[in-house]
């Protein structure tokens, strides 16, 4: 038996990210980047994607990172999003690719966790599009929530 990948486990429990279609290109600990491809019955008023597409998209990019980075604690918390802002920087058009970072080091994150906190930590997420154009900036604010 093998174990799911994060884009795997992501399609599973997250139903909108499997209805978006979204690919998984990379998902490390320090990183992932995931693809909306262009498809007509996500887009906007002006034949891009539609701003909740990318919004889906970005968000769904910082929780593949966070599992990545912390899917050895799910036994012990949950990973939850606590809050997220979202900039629209230029117009978007046909496939969108959104790469997230973690913002403070794992270790950091789990060091507090085992010292009894409800660790925070940023995630930042670029939207492009496919000349490279940035086309929307994320900050998804995330949180290990002990289980007891």
């Amino acid at each position: 038996m093998t174990t799911p990948s994060i884009g795997q486990l992501l399609d599973s429990t997250v139903p909108m990210a499997h209805t978006l279609k979204l690919e998984y290109l990379e998902t490390t600990p320090e990183r992932a980047v995931l693809r909306l491809p262009d498809q007509p019955a996500y887009h906007n008023h002006v034949g891009g994607p539609h701003a909740g597409a990318m919004f889906t998209l970005a968000e769904s990019a910082s929780g593949c990172v966070v599992l990545a980075a912390f899917g050895d604690q799910l036994s012990r918390a949950v990973p939850l999003a606590v809050n997220a802002e979202i900039a629209y920087k230029k117009l978007a058009m046909g496939d969108v690719t959104a790469t997230a970072v973690l913002g403070r080091p794992a270790a950091e994150v789990v060091a507090e966790l085992d010292a009894g906190g409800r660790p925070e930590f940023p995630v930042t997420v670029e939207i492009t599009r496919a000349d490279g154009a940035v086309t929307g900036v994320m900050t998804v604010t995330w949180t290990l929530r002990p289980n007891s």
